[in-house]
């Protein structure tokens, strides 16, 4: 449908951008931190770090936040270490890594830039992990004790909140993260037993937050992908319905609806993977009532048929590209999209889908909280970063945004990934989302030092003006 005029963004349009603690803070054991899931991985893709630097953002918090104001952020999506505020999940409370959260939230809060924090970003703590994870019970009451304890400290100083990040890509793509041990299909009641447990913890966090705040406004955050069928044959259209079922509304239907989705249902039930629920668990699910959605969008999936009986490249490594699963779906290349250098579709009308297709099945409030290109950026002899990849790929996804809002969507903000360079889960530090550079490989940490790119200057505009600006001069940041 051809729309003549785009409407302006929201005059309070929150432009931001994200991380994730253990991508970016470091310090990994320092100021009594306990070890999480993250850090207890004994193996990487071959070729990257590790993530107890990361990009050390633990020890270059007003650096950081200065550059942040500098590029004009409106928002800053981060979450917080469950192990710097509790070490071992569900013991004592750190002083020292509580102190440190009240020093970054105020820097933010300093320069008028809002806080939105994730309160868990797969780094479940350790000891945790090692009586059971999200398998046992006890879990969603530490998880309940540490949302109390985030609300408890910096309540007055956080107006919004996210509960979960990603919790279906720790379900689907769990082995690729690093965030849970479990191998083949025997393992998948267990694994499905953790998701409910932890819409559980979600909803009593949730509950907790309105009940201990008065204004503050929480949601979940996953990770949404558009889900094409490979042709116009039924079987492929009824495929492409099932996993947008199983791979998305599964998620958004229990945060939002407290209801388990239907045809997600059915495929547990059929494989025998249905989670035991225990009473009052629905009842705490529908009384959790999300403010607004947040959601992360890089890609789509396009999907095909599968027999019973036929096989498929059962991947792994790569949690934003699908394989397919035995019975279900089988991948198939999209060749309308452009790719990434990491093998990832380039789908910015799969964005609009998205909004349109969270929007009119919900009814809620939306921001975006991740969305980006990761790409090998090269700091060049003039001491920058060029990286106009970048640029040109989110301009057509914020554009999309417009799109979507005279289809009548709510989208009040958007915060691509990422804030600044980190340790991203697959290809280390090689792989670069942020505005900011930051000097360092896999394997020389050199001198971490802070340099803006060229989208730095590119998306402070797009923030200054509320507006994609017709073309931007990246070497002095004014519009041209």
């Amino acid at each position: 449908m051809h729309i003549s005029q785009l409407p302006p963004f929201p005059e309070n349009f929150l432009w931001g951008a994200s991380t994730s603690a253990y991508q970016t803070e470091g310090a990994w054991n320092e100021d009594g931190k306990g070890p999480s899931v993250i850090d207890a991985r004994e193996s990487y893709p071959e070729g990257t770090c590790d993530y107890t630097v990361a990009t050390d953002t633990y020890h270059h918090v007003e650096e950081d936040v200065a550059l942040f104001a500098e590029l004009g952020l409106k928002t800053y999506r981060f979450s917080i270490a469950w192990t710097r505020i509790i070490p071992d999940g569900d013991g004592a409370e750190n002083p020292a890594g509580i102190a440190f959260y009240h020093r970054l939230i105020d820097e933010l809060n300093k320069y008028g830039i809002e806080p939105l924090v994730t309160m868990y970003h797969f780094d479940l703590p350790a000891a945790l992990d090692q009586k059971g994870g999200w398998g046992n019970r006890a879990t969603v009451d530490a998880f309940e004790r540490f949302a109390k304890i985030l609300f408890r400290e910096y309540g007055s100083k956080v107006k919004r909140w996210l509960t979960i990040n990603e919790q279906n890509m720790m379900i689907l793509h769990g082995d690729a993260l690093g965030t849970t041990k479990l191998r083949g299909l025997a393992a998948k009641k267990d694994l499905y037993q953790q998701n409910h447990n932890m819409f559980v913890a979600q909803a009593k966090a949730m509950i907790a937050c309105h009940e201990m705040l008065d204004d503050a406004l929480i949601g979940p955050a996953p990770n949404i992908a558009p889900v094409y069928p490979a042709t116009e044959s039924p079987e492929d259209v009824v495929t492409a319905d099932n996993w947008w079922a199983i791979r998305n509304w599964l998620y958004l239907d229990l945060a939002v609806r407290g209801e388990y989705n239907g045809i997600a249902w059915a495929y547990l039930k059929e494989r025998g993977w249905e989670p035991t629920i225990e009473d009052g668990d629905m009842d705490l699910m529908k009384a959790a009532q999300p403010d607004f959605i947040a959601f992360n969008y890089y890609n789509s999936q396009t999907v095909a048929a599968i027999a019973e009986d036929e096989d498929i490249n059962d991947g792994s490594g790569d949690q934003q590209i699908a394989w397919g699963e035995k019975g279900l779906y089988k991948a198939v290349k999209n060749s309308h999209l452009e790719m990434t250098s990491f093998g990832w579709g380039i789908d910015p009308h799969g964005f609009r889908t998205v909004m349109r297709q969270i929007w009119f099945r919900y009814q809620l409030p939306m921001i975006l909280t991740e969305n980006g290109l990761g790409e090998f950026d090269t700091l060049t002899d003039d001491g920058r970063v060029h990286d106009d990849y970048r640029i040109e790929y989110l301009s057509k996804h914020i554009e999309q945004i417009q799109y979507a809002l005279a289809d009548g969507v709510q989208m009040f903000g958007y915060c691509p990934w990422s804030a600044i360079d980190l340790v991203s889960t697959h290809q280390g530090v090689a792989k670069r989302y942020g505005f900011i550079y930051v000097d360092r490989t896999d394997t020389d940490l050199k001198s971490l030092a802070r340099i803006k790119k060229d989208s730095f200057f590119w998306y402070q505009q797009v923030i200054a003006n509320n507006a994609l600006p017709e073309s931007v001069s990246v070497e002095a940041g004014t519009k041209a």
